[in-house]
C-alpha cells in the first residue's frame, strides 16, 4: 500500500492535494504589513472612467513619469504596454524614456501558442524585464521565474530589474556560487532554482530559473495610490522618495488578474492584479537579499521519502502495538494533527515539506494494518471458539478474547500447566432409559437435559470441554490460569455449586416430564481440584480443546465410584482436594478413604449434602446457588 502511494505521489497524482495544503498554509501564517520600500500607483475604474479611455493615452504616462521623477523616486516600474502609439503625447513619452534611466519597462516573452509583446522602442535592454508570470496547473500563481533563457539571450523578469536597479545602488551585487554556478549569492541570500519535484510539486515545467514566491500579503503588499489621486493631488514626496514605484492597472475590467493562494479564502476580490503580484516579488527578493526573509528550501527526494516513508510506519505501528479501539480513535487524528503542525511549523520556517501525501501514508498504512489484524483477529477467534466451542460463559469468552495473543501460538492453544477444577456428570442408568425411547425422541430428550446442564456451567463461569453421551465434562479454572489461592477456591465453589444448581433444575425437570409421559432420572456428579495441562489436541485438519492430567481421572472416576450408592436425585462427590477450598460453604458427608478404579493411592471422598445453614437461613434454601461467593 506505502509504495503504491509513492508510486501516485511521484507520478503527480497528488500534487493537487499538496499544492491546497501549501495555499491553506500560506493562509494561516502571521501577514506582514505594506513593504515601506513599495509604492503602486493604480489605474482603477475610477480613473479609466475620468480620463474616458483604455489604455491611456501616452500624453497621461508621460505626465505621470514627470510628476514621479520630481519625487525623486529610486525606480520607476512601468508594468503597461507601450509597444505602439496611444496618441496624443507618443513624443512625450519618448523623451520620458530617454531622458531616465530608472524607468523599468515591460515586454511579453508570450508562449508556444501566443506571440510575444515587444518593448517600447529605442529602450535599453537594462531596462527592460519581461512581465510573464508563471501559472501552476490550477492556475494559481506560486511561483516565481526571474530569468528565462534562449539559445543566445538571457531574459530579466520586470521584479528582478527593480529589485537590481535598488539594490545596485547600494553596492549589492549578484553573483555565481562558485561552488554551483546555477546558485546565485547575493548579499544574504542563496537563491537555488526550483526543480520539478521541489516541496510538493512533482509535474512542473521547472524551464528557466525560478523560486517559490513567498507572498508578503493577501492585500497590496504596498502602499497604493490611484493615479488621478496622484496626479491632481497632493502627495507627501516622502511616500515616493527613494522607493520603488510600480505603475499598474488594477481595474477589473483590464483583466489583469489572477489567482493566488489566498483566493479561496477572500471575501471580496478572489483574484489579485498583476502589479500587485509584481510587487509581491520585488518585496520578497529585497527582503531575501537584506536577510529579512530567508527564501523557501526544499528537502531532497531522499529526504521526502524518508519523511511520508516515517508517516506511514507510524501509522503502521500505532494500529499494529494498540489493541484499544479509542487509542486508536483518538491516537489517529492526534497524529494527524501533529503531522499537520510540523509541517506548518517547517513551513514557518521556510521549509516546504509534504503534507498531504504523509498523511495519506499514515492513514493507509494504519489502515491496512487495523484490516489485517481485524482479519486476523477473526481467524484466532475461529481458531478459539472451535476449540473451546460456544459453551463459555460471556465472562470467559471476553477473557479469552483478550488474552488471544498469549494464549495463541501458531494457530495453537500451547499446552500449559494450570490449577482447576473438572466436573464430570452421567445419568444413572442412561441405557435403561434410551430403551424406552425412540431414537428421534431420546435426541429431543437429550438434548433438552444437556441444554440445561449448559446453562448452568455457564452460568457459573466454567466451560463445557465435552459431551460425553447422556453426561458432560466441565472445567472451571481454564484456560486462563488462576494465580491466587482465592481464585482457585473461587473455581472449586463455582464448581460445586453449579452442581447443586443443576439437582435443583433436574427436580424441575423431572416434574415436567413426569407430565410428559417421559422417565424420571437421577445423576452422578464427581468433582475434583488439582493440577491439569490445557491445550490444543490434533492437528491442522482437526483440533479440539485438551484436558490431561491425573485430576481428569480422579473427578471422573468419583463420578462412577460406587455407581448403586446414591440416596437422591442427584449424588455429588469430592475429594478433599476440593473440600479444602469449599468447606466453608456446603455441608458434606465423609465416606472415607477409598481406591478408584486405576488408582493404587486411596482417596478421601465427600458426598456434597447442600449448602450450609447460617443462623437466619431456614432448610433446603439452594437458591444462593446460582451466584458467585462474595
Amino acid at each position: 500500500m506505502l509504495s503504491l502511494l509513492l508510486g501516485i505521489y511521484y507520478l503527480g497524482w497528488l500534487q493537487p492535494l499538496e499544492l491546497a495544503a501549501y495555499d491553506q498554509m500560506v493562509r494561516l501564517r502571521p501577514t506582514l504589513t505594506a513593504d515601506p520600500r513599495l509604492v503602486v500607483i493604480g489605474i482603477t475604474e475610477e480613473d479609466i472612467q475620468v480620463f474616458n479611455r483604455w489604455p491611456l493615452s501616452d500624453e497621461v504616462i508621460a505626465r505621470l513619469l514627470e510628476k514621479l521623477s520630481k519625487y525623486q523616486p529610486k525606480v520607476i516600474g512601468l508594468d503597461l504596454y507601450r509597444d505602439i502609439r496611444y496618441e496624443p503625447g507618443h513624443d512625450q513619452l519618448r523623451q520620458q524614456f530617454q531622458t531616465s534611466d530608472h524607468i523599468i519597462t515591460i515586454n511579453s516573452l508570450g508562449y508556444s501558442e501566443t506571440k510575444g509583446i515587444p518593448a517600447p522602442p529605442n529602450i535599453p535592454p537594462e531596462q527592460v524585464g519581461f512581465n510573464d508570470l508563471l501559472l501552476d496547473p490550477d492556475n494559481v500563481i506560486r511561483r516565481n521565474l526571474m530569468f528565462a533563457d534562449t539559445a543566445d539571450t538571457t531574459f530579466y523578469s520586470f521584479s528582478l530589474r527593480l529589485a537590481l536597479h535598488y539594490l545596485l545602488a547600494q553596492g549589492m551585487n549578484p553573483d555565481n556560487s562558485p561552488v554551483n554556478p546555477n546558485i546565485i549569492q547575493w548579499g544574504k541570500a542563496e537563491f537555488i532554482p526550483l526543480s520539478h519535484d521541489s516541496g510538493g510539486y512533482q509535474t512542473i515545467d521547472d524551464q528557466g530559473y525560478q523560486i517559490l514566491l513567498n507572498y508578503r500579503s493577501p492585500n497590496d503588499g504596498a502602499r497604493m495610490i490611484s493615479l488621478t489621486k496622484f496626479l491632481y493631488g497632493t502627495i507627501p514626496q516622502s511616500w515616493i522618495k527613494d522607493k520603488i514605484v510600480l505603475i499598474g492597472t488594477v481595474a477589473p475590467s483590464a483583466k489583469d488578474l489572477f489567482f493566488t493562494p489566498f483566493s479561496p479564502a477572500a471575501k471580496k476580490a478572489l483574484k489579485m492584479p498583476g502589479v500587485l503580484v509584481h510587487a509581491q516579488m520585488v518585496s520578497q527578493i529585497l527582503d531575501a537579499v537584506l536577510g529579512k526573509r530567508a527564501l523557501f528550501i526544499f528537502w531532497s527526494q531522499w529526504g521526502e521519502f524518508l519523511w511520508i516513508c516515517s508517516w506511514g510506519l507510524i501509522g503502521a505501528t500505532l494500529a499494529w502495538s494498540s489493541r484499544n479501539a479509542w487509542i486508536i480513535t483518538l491516537g489517529n487524528p492526534f497524529l494527524i494533527s501533529l503531522l499537520c503542525g510540523l509541517s506548518f511549523f517547517l513551513f514557518l520556517h521556510q521549509r516546504w515539506v509534504p503534507t498531504t501525501t504523509p498523511g495519506l501514508a499514515f492513514l493507509f498504512t494504519s489502515g491496512t494494518v487495523i484490516g489485517y489484524r481485524a482479519f486476523q483477529a477473526q481467524r484466532q477467534q475461529q481458531i478459539v471458539m472451535r476449540l473451546l466451542g460456544q459453551n463459555t460463559s460471556p465472562e470467559i469468552a471476553n477473557a479469552l478474547w483478550n488474552s488471544r495473543d498469549r494464549l495463541l501460538a501458531d494457530g495453537k492453544l500451547p499446552g500449559e500447566k494450570l490449577i482447576a477444577t473438572i466436573l464430570f456428570s452421567d445419568i444413572k442408568n442412561f441405557s435403561t432409559v434410551s430403551e424406552q425411547m425412540p431414537p428421534e425422541t431420546l435426541m429431543e430428550w437429550l438434548n433438552e437435559y444437556l441444554s440445561i446442564l449448559t446453562q448452568c456451567v455457564q452460568t457459573h463461569h466454567g466451560i463445557i470441554n465435552k459431551f460425553t453421551g447422556d453426561g458432560i465434562m466441565a472445567a472451571f479454572g481454564v484456560p486462563l490460569p488462576r494465580k491466587t489461592e482465592a481464585a482457585i477456591a473461587e473455581d472449586a465453589y463455582n464448581a460445586v455449586a453449579c452442581a447443586l444448581t443443576i439437582e435443583d433444575r433436574l427436580k424441575q425437570l423431572n416434574q415436567q416430564w413426569n407430565h410428559q409421559n417421559f422417565p424420571e432420572i437421577s445423576m452422578r456428579v464427581g468433582i475434583f481440584t488439582g493440577p491439569i495441562v490445557a491445550g490444543s489436541l490434533g492437528g491442522k485438519e482437526r483440533l479440539e480443546y485438551g484436558l490431561l492430567g491425573d485430576s481428569v481421572n480422579i473427578a471422573s472416576r468419583l463420578e462412577s465410584c460406587q455407581k448403586d450408592r446414591q440416596s437422591g436425585i442427584c449424588r455429588i462427590l469430592i475429594a478433599y482436594q476440593t473440600l479444602q477450598y469449599i468447606a466453608e460453604s456446603f455441608e458434606v458427608e465423609s465416606w472415607g478413604p477409598m481406591p478408584l478404579k486405576g488408582r493404587q493411592e486411596m482417596v478421601d471422598i465427600y458426598r456434597v449434602i447442600g449448602w450450609k445453614k447460617t443462623p437466619n437461613q431456614g432448610t433446603g434454601n439452594r437458591e444462593q446457588g446460582t451466584g458467585n461467593r462474595k
